[in-house]
């Protein structure tokens, strides 16, 4: 097995916990346009991007004039819960570890490049991060592969190289499709079983417990190969 030379994190969910906001947000979406969406049914398709968000939701015998409307609804409610986000426990310190091990860190996000720059600056940790994503990055969004593909580009890393830590199946589903190995955190609100059956190697319940069993962890056994 090639060593590892690299970790692609995912960012809302897996760094920040951002999941249940970006729930809300998209729930005044379809609200404000007269969609009555169930709360939970929105929650199980966040880390999809937006457009694959209203077309699962919605269905394609929607009015897609709206969907314009329901994106810009959701990132404008989003935005105002910038103040109120928070690092995981541990983000921070399992940027540092991986940083210590002279590992390439690279955020393979799919937000927003505003919100990007937001969730930067709640992690605070611009100092530990080689590169990172938006939206603006790939054509299409999780569960296809591009972000993970731009993500590598990114970094000058090979798939063969990394692993990628995330915390919805559309992470895991989307690192897949390039034989990247997934480490699940639970900590975006799939649990365990879910991230596992859709082929996460391990789960830990969300940073910190991955930080402490960093050297155990399927990323300090590939330093060691």
């Amino acid at each position: 097995m090639t060593r590892l030379r690299g970790v692609l994190f995912d960012v809302d969910g897996t760094l920040v916990d951002s999941t249940y906001f970006h729930t809300l947000a998209w729930w005044y979406g379809f609200r404000r346009l007269g969609h009555d969406v169930r709360m939970n049914e929105i929650h199980r398709l966040v880390g999809m991007g937006g457009q694959k968000i209203v077309e699962r939701l919605l269905g394609p015998g929607r009015d897609s004039s709206q969907d314009t409307q329901i994106l810009d609804t959701h990132g404008a409610v989003f935005s105002t819960f910038w103040p109120h986000l928070r690092p995981f426990d541990g983000a921070r310190g399992l940027l540092e570890r991986c940083k210590a091990q002279e590992l390439t860190v690279v955020l393979a996000s799919s937000a927003r490049q505003q919100d990007l720059e937001v969730l930067r600056s709640v992690i605070g940790a611009d100092g530990l991060i080689d590169a990172a994503t938006s939206s603006a990055d790939a054509e299409e969004s999780k569960p296809a592969p591009d972000i993970l593909i731009a993500a590598l580009e990114a970094g000058g890393l090979e798939a063969s190289e990394v692993l990628f830590v995330g915390d919805a199946v559309w992470d895991v589903q989307a690192a897949a499709a390039l034989d990247i190995p997934t480490v699940g955190l639970a900590s975006g609100g799939y649990s365990e079983a879910e991230l596992r059956d859709a082929g996460a190697v391990e789960v830990f319940p969300a940073p910190r417990e991955l930080l402490e069993g960093f050297k155990e962890s399927v990323i300090g056994r590939r330093l060691s190969d």
